[in-house]
C-alpha cells in the first residue's frame, strides 16, 4: 500500500492537540473520509483560488424530495467526487428521504480506494426545506 498516496492532512473539523498544542492530523483512509465532507461541505465559488471546487448540494435545500431531485442530487455529489477526490473509485451514491425526519436526506456514499480497494461508507445528512414543519 503506497501511504504516502492516501495522504495526510489537517483533521476536519480543526483541532488542537492539547499535549502538544499542534494542529492534529489525519492521514489515509480517514483523511479520505474528511476530504469527501469537505468536498460536499463547500459550494462552487466559496473557494477565491478554486472556484469550481466543491459540490453543487446546497443547490438543493430548496428543492422538492421526489425521484427526480433525490436523483440529481446523486449525480452531482457523485460527479463531484469523481472530480476531486482522485484517491477513490467506483464511487456510489444513493439519497434515501429519511422516514422520522421531515426535510431530511441520507445521503449514502460508498467508494473504493485506489491503491488498497477497500471499501468504504459513509452516511451524510442533508436538508431539504429545512425549518418547515
Amino acid at each position: 500500500m503506497s501511504e504516502a498516496f492516501l495522504g495526510r492532512g489537517w483533521k476536519f473539523p480543526i483541532q488542537v492537540d492539547k499535549a502538544t498544542g499542534r494542529i492534529r492530523m489525519s492521514e489515509y483512509e480517514e483523511d479520505i473520509a474528511e476530504a469527501i465532507r469537505i468536498i460536499l461541505g463547500t459550494s462552487h465559488g466559496e473557494r477565491a483560488m478554486r472556484p469550481n471546487f466543491g459540490c453543487e448540494v446546497n443547490e438543493f435545500v430548496f428543492g422538492q424530495t421526489d425521484d427526480t431531485t433525490l436523483r440529481l442530487l446523486e449525480s452531482s455529489i457523485k460527479e463531484a467526487i469523481r472530480a476531486w477526490e482522485p484517491r477513490v473509485h467506483e464511487v456510489d451514491v444513493t439519497a434515501v428521504p429519511d422516514r422520522q425526519e421531515h426535510g431530511r436526506v441520507n445521503i449514502g456514499i460508498r467508494y473504493l480506494v485506489r491503491t488498497t480497494n477497500n471499501l468504504f461508507n459513509q452516511v451524510y445528512p442533508f436538508y431539504i426545506h429545512e425549518g418547515s414543519n
